[in-house]
């Protein structure tokens, strides 16, 4: 099994033995109130594969991406992305993976209301591997497709609801991440706004070989995806 280290290191060009990208098996995870329990037995999702997750509320969804990211750490069971055992690393490690590896999209949108768009941008990249001139350049071309390129200079607390879910979109893709967790990414978009979104991600799903696992509720959306799993047929 490849440790985190060198998948870090490798870049895209990684062998996957199983033929999977990401591998859940057998996972539990229980609040410490005892409330909004996730269960797992098995998820299986192929590079370049989009997946739409869907499931009532309260049902997990938003838990299981957070486990998958790398945020919450599970009670039992494995996760494994590109072969490497994603339990049991350190929170810093998680973290390091998650900023070079993952671009995730969350409700609350985890933008510094502070820094400008660019600056949004292209701080995780700073973070992790450090932003290259392509990144700035993706970025800007992003930003464009998803209509705020006008507010690259803008801070973050002056855009609306719909003008930072696009930014936190463009964010999570800039880095070419093997793995795409976006939680209701579409929920405060108009209906022509949200296809544009919602084409940008699944191409960039298929182009760069990625995962894509989306939490929605839209039923406009299931059909563009390649698999669509209901979370309670997982338990």
């Amino acid at each position: 099994m490849m440790s985190a280290d060198k998948l870090l290191a490798c870049g895209r060009d990684i062998f996957i033995t199983s033929g999977m990208l990401l591998e859940v098996q057998d996972l539990t995870f229980c609040y410490p109130s005892g409330e909004g329990k996730v269960g797992v037995r098995s998820l299986h999702v192929a590079a370049g594969e989009s997946l739409a997750l869907i499931g009532p509320s309260g049902a997990g969804k938003t838990t299981l991406l957070k486990l998958i990211a790398g945020i919450l750490e599970p009670k039992s069971g494995t996760m494994t992305l590109e072969g490497v055992a994603l339990r049991g690393l350190s929170p810093s490690a998680r973290r390091e993976l998650r900023l070079r590896r993952m671009g995730v999209v969350f409700q609350d949108f985890a933008l510094l209301d502070y820094l400008t768009v660019g600056e949004n941008l292209l701080l995780p990249l700073s973070l992790g591997e450090g932003a290259q001139a392509s990144h700035a350049t993706k970025a800007r071309t992003l930003v464009d497709r998803l209509e705020v390129g006008g507010y690259w200079g803008k801070r973050s607390a002056e855009l609306s609801q719909g003008e930072r879910q696009r930014v936190a979109i463009a964010r999570a893709l800039v880095h070419d991440p093997i793995l795409i967790l976006a939680d209701e990414p579409t929920a405060s978009l108009d209906s022509r706004r949200k296809d544009i979104a919602a084409r940008l991600m699944l191409e960039e799903c298929k182009a760069q070989g990625a995962v894509l696992i989306m939490v929605t509720h839209d039923p406009e959306l299931l059909p563009r995806f390649d698999r669509v799993v209901n979370l309670e047929d997982l338990v």
